[in-house]
């Protein structure tokens, strides 16, 4: 559950709801091509934008068609009070485990972000997952902050932001994070760009934007880089790694766009292109990519082809 290919999907909305019948169809469809886990309501899943209710509707729809694969529920909140009733709710709807992000108003200091950690491990049932996002939530975990929360019970795996693009540079950052955490506790990557040389290099999974909208080739690319060079011992040869390789760079064009205008955005877009969503699927005071960005979407979609 916390290695492999976990996929974050969309939460297709718009100011009138959730469109419960189209997260279905993308969770599905990702269960069918073969990812290891979901993760939803993360930021591809917009919970920060959603109610308590309408998170649970994600849940509900989210577990009901996952079939057999696993779904992680992110329970982000501004106070610890609505983190826990997330968490409980996570919990009710059958969710296998709960990944959390240090969302605030206020600046947090590492003091407050251990204390929400230890405050939702003391309360949970399933394993905890967390959730570092300096992007979005604003606070960057140092490593040992990271080594001090892997040590509370049930912390399971650390969601970590994108390595650098070079393999050397890459396998000694994950290798610098896995000598303080427990052997227990896994180490996933985001930022899709990186994820071939990531998971080649030392990253156990990878928590990825992209497989929520295209699984299939997502799926090939993970377990292409699973066999690649870095690997620990039994791994195969360099030229392994070649198909992980040649799967990213068929996919550069969709990395570019996530650069420059944000993957969430992109990500609506793509689905909205394939059919797989109404438009808009965002909600405000986001707004969907303009005439010209979404025409490079399209024609991103174009080159990289069936998967």
């Amino acid at each position: 559950m916390f290695t492999g290919l976990s996929a974050f999907p969309l939460t297709p909305l718009d100011e009138h709801g959730i469109d419960e019948a189209a997260l279905g169809r993308l969770v599905q469809r990702a269960a069918a091509a073969g990812v290891d886990s979901f993760g939803v309501l993360g930021s591809t899943g917009s919970y920060a934008y959603l109610g308590r209710e309408e998170r649970r509707r994600v849940l509900d729809t989210a577990v009901a068609h996952a079939g057999a694969t696993p779904v992680l529920a992110g329970i982000g909140a501004l106070r610890t009070r609505d983190v826990l009733a997330h968490a409980a709710d996570a919990q009710e709807a059958g969710a296998a485990a709960v990944l959390l992000a240090p969302v605030s108003y206020q600046p947090l200091t590492p003091e407050e972000v251990y204390g929400l950690y230890e405050d939702a491990a003391a309360e949970l049932s399933v394993p905890l997952v967390v959730y570092d996002n300096p992007r979005t939530t604003g606070f960057a975990f140092t490593d040992e902050l990271h080594a001090a929360i892997a040590t509370l019970p049930g912390v399971a795996s650390v969601k970590i932001p994108p390595v650098p693009a070079d393999p050397d540079a890459a396998a000694a950052r994950l290798g610098a994070l896995r000598a303080l955490l427990p052997d227990t506790v896994t180490i996933g990557i985001s930022g899709d760009a990186c994820a071939a040389t990531a998971l080649a290099h030392g990253a156990d999974a990878w928590c990825s934007v992209l497989a929520g909208i295209l699984p299939e080739v997502c799926v090939a690319l993970t377990r292409a880089a699973l066999r690649g060079p870095g690997r620990p011992s039994g791994a195969a040869g360099a030229d392994d790694a070649d198909p992980a390789r040649a799967l990213s760079a068929r996919l550069a064009p969709v990395w570019d766009l996530f650069a420059e205008h944000g993957s969430l955005r992109v990500a609506a877009a793509a689905a909205e292109v394939l059919g797989l969503t109404a438009s808009p699927s965002l909600p405000r005071p986001l707004r969907p990519l303009d005439a010209e960005a979404r025409a490079a979407v399209v024609r991103a979609l174009e080159a990289v082809g069936p998967s």
